[in-house]
């Protein structure tokens, strides 16, 4: 139906790039890569070997993608980066980091002696920004710009799991403004806002970066802190605690503090939830005591 000539043609037109590749590793041909939006040229691999154009750690990756899919004949589909550190002997790489999707293929026929794959490479960094974005809207209140109680709970579900197989411990702190309603009641509820909000940057700046801080409903707040006994999470809540007062005096002209509750895993607890109900428990103990205050539990 084509001749040989309109198959190549057709080929180099194809927007996304194909590579003939070798088990060696070595690129037997490169066609396709015409949409120049989000592909670099790619014509002088030909002839070339990836050992020779990218860096050995990411050579030997394509190398074990490639093996893969010669061994098991099908279909191979993999994601995978490529960054200017990546690249070498062809000129500048790319200036950011580009996300793949690249669709492997072995042939069923060898290529100059060897077995061979087709690898077809389509870039798919726009949409995996997209679900970047899309994912931290779903997890991230959007007054505080804190977690929000769906990767609150996701995260303490991980950190049992973590628990129940290396015993490596895990602190929950839990939190809210004294006298809330007051404040709104006095100043507004555009006070009460900024309150939560200069809480939360107070958090991130007092805070470690290891710990998970989500805003759990309201005036309500949740610290997880991996790697962190229940004695010295308590002593970085009261840190926190103490920072609290000066913050909102100077940032709202107005009164106000903190009380909360820490608690640790412990060996009976079957469900995330059981730490955050200790937590809790300390948090009203806390204001049964007069407030401004953290206690464990």
């Amino acid at each position: 139906m084509f001749t040989q000539q309109q198959l190549t043609s057709i080929l180099s037109s194809l927007p996304d790039p194909a590579f003939i590749l070798t088990r060696s590793g070595r690129y037997a041909a490169v066609f396709g890569g015409k949409d120049l939006r989000h592909y670099h040229e790619n014509s002088s691999l030909a002839g070339r070997s990836m050992f020779e154009v990218l860096k050995e750690e990411k050579a030997r990756w394509f190398a074990g993608e490639i093996e893969k899919a010669l061994e098991s004949g099908v279909l191979h589909i993999v994601e995978y980066e490529l960054s200017g550190s990546d690249v070498k002997g062809i000129g500048d790489g790319p200036s950011h980091s580009i996300w793949f999707e690249g669709r492997v293929q072995a042939l069923d026929f060898q290529v100059e002696g060897e077995d061979a794959v087709v690898w077809i490479a389509s870039n798919i960094t726009d949409k995996n920004e997209t679900a970047r974005k899309l994912r931290q809207l779903s997890e991230t209140d959007a007054l505080t710009g804190l977690y929000n109680r769906r990767k609150l709970l996701e995260t303490l579900d991980d950190r049992l799991a973590v628990f129940e197989r290396d015993r490596d411990q895990t602190s929950v702190l839990v939190f809210d403004l004294d006298n809330f309603k007051r404040l709104n009641d006095e100043m507004g509820h555009h006070a009460g806002d900024a309150a939560l909000v200069e809480i939360a940057r107070l958090c991130r700046q007092h805070l470690r970066q290891s710990d998970v801080i989500a805003r759990f409903g309201g005036d309500e707040f949740v610290v997880v802190m991996p790697g962190t006994r229940r004695a010295d999470a308590l002593e970085i809540a009261e840190r926190l605690r103490a920072n609290v007062p000066v913050s909102l005096r100077e940032a709202l002209r107005y009164e106000s503090t903190i009380s909360g509750g820490v608690s640790e895993f412990g060996l009976p607890d079957r469900f995330s939830s059981d730490i955050l109900a200790r937590a809790d428990a300390g948090l009203y103990q806390s204001k049964r005591a007069g407030r401004n205050r953290v206690s464990a539990l």
